[in-house]
């Protein structure tokens, strides 16, 4: 079975953030997101990879 798709809100309880945070990693520091429709959507283990790449370091 396949991953399912999260939410922004979501992903910012997954992470322990706010979805304001999760909007500006986005845009300011690669976090992978897909965009469908209007809908910001995400794996958890592509987002965790990253984190632990330290793609969320210094903050948003």
């Amino acid at each position: 079975m396949s991953e399912p798709w999260l939410s922004a809100d979501d992903i910012a309880v997954h992470l322990g953030v706010t979805k304001d945070t999760i909007y500006a990693w986005i845009a300011d520091k690669g976090m992978p997101a897909h965009k469908v429709g209007r809908l910001w959507k995400f794996q958890a283990s592509e987002v965790d990879y990253w984190v632990r790449g330290g793609g969320a370091k210094g903050g948003a």
